[in-house]
């Protein structure tokens, strides 16, 4: 009878039960038993350096870093012990996702969010208690293997089982939430600053544009009823004027909304908005759209804006001659990827709007890669979570 091997992600899986036979997953588990020792060993001596070193250094300014650089290669013995788990033990645990340390904040933020890991701090506590358990496993593996060998298959299953219930508990990711309401408490305030700064710019555009020609208009139109009786020809000039102020007026109007949101993207999809904005880009642009289906309108939103202002930044600072754009999706992502012949040089620390860009991605559980060595081309990678379109949206 073969045994079944627990699923991925599946850390409620029922402990093997115990037998007395000899197979390959006896030998496996023998194996990993034989090997706590040396591995804990070296988890408990990386964890009091890391503890001592780190802890007695937090009174000056390189403390706090070393005890972060230490929970960061914690999380890297965490992945080293889930791997012997899962090759020994059939234990199969996700992999914690990893800390997302651009945004909000600069190295501060970083630091901060190592510091709280719960990921690391959980795999610190394991290796640090499996010590003495390392050392009582390996002896009486070793002692068993010449001495209790009718029982050893036994003894083998009941440790193997204690070590899976203790990766289990420690190593798997079931503290992930809390971290994850944690970055998304912080990201919040990308949300906040960006819509109050979105309502600016419309309160400013409304005021210096539209607003004061409209003002305009209604003063002129005010002078030309006051003429028309005594001076007709005046009248009828300034009502031309007017007309003239009104279609200016409703360009700007016209541009506002489609800065706000833009009908076609509402109308069409990404295929014919992202053609439309890039007829307006100063440079020939390429543009490629492969999806089977429109993600939901908050999503298809920022994916217009990102690649709108990723064309604006290469008709001002590429120097671009040609870019393309293409979108696309992979499970459950939504990529999109601008790239120019320019010269090259943009990173998220200059000053072309990419690092503002990327917290606001980052806010929404997106990510920004940006590639361009000096002298080009320059590719620009963006991420994003897809979900589904509503059924009502599309009915509209």
């Amino acid at each position: 009878m073969t045994e079944r091997t627990p699923s991925a992600g599946d850390t409620a899986e029922p402990l093997p039960p115990p037998r007395l036979a000899y197979d390959a997953h006896t030998w496996k588990e023998i194996a990993h038993l034989l090997a706590n020792f040396p591995a804990a060993l070296v988890g408990f001596v990386y964890v009091v350096t890391v503890v001592v070193t780190g802890a007695s250094l937090t009174v000056t300014v390189i403390g706090f870093p070393l005890l972060a650089a230490g929970l960061t290669g914690a999380r890297q013995l965490g992945k080293l012990e889930r791997a012997r788990a899962r090759a020994l033990l059939g234990v199969r645990i996700e992999e914690p996702s990893p800390l997302r340390l651009h945004g909000r904040g600069g190295l501060l933020r970083g630091l901060w969010m190592v510091l709280k890991d719960p990921v690391g701090w959980r795999t610190l506590l394991y290796e640090l208690i499996r010590l003495p358990w390392g050392v009582m496993t390996f002896v009486v593996t070793l002692v068993s293997l010449f001495v209790l060998w009718p029982v050893l298959p036994f003894l083998a299953r009941g440790l193997a089982n204690a070590d899976r219930a203790m990766v289990r508990a420690l190593l798997s990711p079931s503290d992930e939430l809390e971290r994850r309401i944690a970055e998304l408490e912080s990201d919040r305030g990308v949300v906040v600053d960006t819509a109050a700064a979105d309502l600016r710019r419309i309160e400013r555009d409304l005021h210096d544009g539209a607003q004061a020609r409209l003002v305009n208009l209604a003063m002129g139109l005010g002078l030309a009823k006051e003429k028309l009786l005594e001076d007709p020809d005046s009248a009828a000039a300034m009502v031309d004027e007017a007309h003239g102020e009104v279609k200016l007026a409703l360009q700007e109007l016209r541009d506002l909304a489609r800065g706000i949101h833009p009908a076609v993207l509402t109308d069409r999809g990404l295929d014919a908005a992202l053609s439309s904005v890039a007829s307006r880009c100063t440079v020939p642009v390429k543009v490629t759209v492969d999806l089977d289906a429109r993600p939901a309108e908050a999503i298809e939103g920022i994916a217009y804006f990102t690649v709108s202002e990723l064309l604006q930044n290469i008709s001002k600072h590429s120097g671009a001659r040609a870019a393309s754009v293409e979108v696309w999706r992979t499970d459950d992502r939504l990529l999109l990827q601008v790239e120019d012949d320019g010269r090259g040089g943009a990173s998220l620390d200059g000053g072309s709007g990419l690092r503002g860009l990327a917290e606001r991605l980052d806010a929404v559980d997106g990510l920004l890669v940006v590639d361009s060595p000096q002298g080009g081309p320059t590719t620009v990678t963006a991420e994003l979570p897809w979900r589904e379109r509503s059924v009502a949206n599309d009915r509209r």
